[in-house]
């Protein structure tokens, strides 16, 4: 069984990923439990969110939206890269999962089918950690650099954790049965990879290979090439510069 992880534990685990982390007043102890019910756990994958608009971290930390109460997600995770602690308890992120989808990522599969309503539902809140990654979700706002490398790290935390394969880290597009299209939209970069557009494939392979490396790894950073070091001149050309500092002293010398 999953449990879910004590706030002390889902610091230290994001810290050995080298996660920069902040925590948003009494995120340790709001949660949906109570409210609803039902309590948040046995945890089975994570779910990722784009929160399809800026300056969200009240609203996932504390406000809400209306008709759903915050906790919006466990992390809000901001264009720095900054990933902020909302909830270690139940948070209402993933709504109603289609089963077919779920079981997906729940028996960690290879591949993860359309989430089929007809398959059934499950409650997302009771069995995904959700994390809201700040971006506006019209296909054009950037996730940056440090952003995406904090999303990976985070991902793979949680896999490292519970010796969870990338297979269990799903997007919301993937299991909503509301037809969500989050996370959608371009990525500046990731280790020496340029600009390209957020996939779950992609994702889950990120998280893969840093999956293979202890946490404190690190992808490679794009640098520029090194120009090549000048080529020492030629015993000619030392001779024809000598030559030519010779001729011009004696049109010098009087």
């Amino acid at each position: 069984m999953a449990t879910p992880l004590t706030a002390d534990r889902l610091l230290a685990i994001f810290k050995a990923e080298g996660v920069k982390t902040a925590e948003f007043s009494g995120w340790r102890t709001r949660e949906r439990d109570a409210a609803t019910g039902k309590p948040f756990g046995p945890v089975h994958m994570v779910l990722n969110h784009h929160t399809a608009g800026t300056n969200s971290l009240a609203a996932v930390a504390k406000d809400g939206v209306a008709g759903l109460p915050a906790p919006l997600a466990h992390i809000h995770l901001a264009k720095s890269g900054l990933a902020t602690m909302c909830s270690a308890g139940r948070a209402n992120h993933a709504d109603l999962m289609a089963k077919n989808a779920y079981n997906s990522f729940l028996n960690e599969e290879a591949t993860h089918p359309a989430p089929s309503k007809a398959s059934g539902t499950i409650d997302g809140n009771d069995a995904a950690y959700g994390i809201e990654t700040e971006n506006l979700g019209n296909g054009t706002d950037v996730y940056t650099r440090a952003q995406y490398d904090a999303w990976v790290r985070i991902n793979a935390a949680f896999c490292r954790e519970y010796e969870w394969s990338a297979e269990s880290c799903g997007c919301h597009k993937e299991t909503s049965i509301e037809g969500k299209i989050d996370p959608k939209g371009p990525v500046e970069g990731y280790g020496t990879r340029g600009r390209f557009d957020f996939t779950g494939q992609q994702f889950r392979a990120d998280v893969a290979e840093r999956l293979k490396h202890p946490a404190n790894w690190s992808p490679t950073a794009t640098t520029p090439p090194t120009p090549p070091a000048p080529k020492p001149p030629t015993v000619e050309q030392q001779i024809a510069a000598l030559d030519k500092r010779l001729t011009a002293l004696e049109k010098r010398t009087p």
